[in-house]
């Protein structure tokens, strides 16, 4: 079965930090370092979108020290790595609440972005500052900024008005360290989305369990809500 678009929810640094006796930012720290490793294994899966859950709404309300070192390591990532990503014809986006980010950060965002604008090959999004929920009102929001009339009022255009418009929804979301939970995270675009939890912390996931999981998906039958041909052969 094809896959087009993996999205990951990075969850365990924290808990992998605990387990060594560290503090908590090397868990975030080596956790930044797998990014790149699932980043080369979407590419070598031939997929067209893939996307990291890095820094959620409810993020916001953890300890200031900590929200500043997350910050510090996203926009480290993004200046060492930017100019490697864009050589491999990746396309960079930022999805979520970007006006809520350190104005560091949105500007190394923005060159990235810009940078990678006309790229063709893997669509790499990164959800940032990002809810659920918000993104739906949000979209609610821009409907009626724009006068459309509840009768014209559809699913493609509520898909179009969202932060992820353009990308195609997630065949797969993969969740670590061992939480089976959504967690607001691409409420609207999953509702067809097959799930694969894993007890592996995110700084311990990387190629071997990303395949492991790919391949778990492609063994799944994805019917949408239709009966498969063996069903409907009875």
């Amino acid at each position: 079965m094809k896959i087009k678009h993996v999205a990951l929810i990075m969850d365990g640094n924290g808990r992998w930090a605990k387990q060594r006796g560290l503090p908590r930012i090397e868990g975030h720290r080596n956790g930044v370092k797998k990014v790149n490793e699932i980043i080369d294994a979407a590419l070598e899966h031939r997929l067209k979108a893939v996307t990291f859950y890095t820094f959620s709404m409810e993020n916001w309300r953890r300890p200031k020290a900590e929200i500043n070192a997350l910050m510090g390591l996203l926009k480290n990532f993004i200046k060492s790595e930017m100019k490697r990503l864009h050589s491999k014809n990746i396309v960079f986006r930022a999805v979520g609440a970007i006006e809520m980010l350190p104005s560091g950060v949105k500007k190394v965002i923005s060159e990235f972005e810009e940078l990678t604008r006309n790229n063709t090959g893997l669509i790499v999004s990164s959800a940032l500052s990002y809810g659920g929920r918000a993104e739906i009102v949000n979209a609610i929001k821009g409907i009626l900024e724009k006068g459309v009339q509840p009768e014209d009022v559809n699913e493609e255009l509520v898909a179009s008005c969202l932060y992820t418009a353009g990308i195609p929804d997630p065949d797969l979301i993969i969740r670590t360290s061992g939480e089976m939970r959504l967690s607001n995270f691409l409420l609207w675009q999953s509702a067809y989305t097959e799930f694969y939890f894993t007890d592996i912390h995110w700084p311990d996931f990387g190629r071997e369990e990303f395949k492991a999981a790919v391949d778990e998906y492609k063994r799944r039958e994805r019917r949408f809500g239709a009966l498969s041909d063996e069903e409907d052969s009875r």
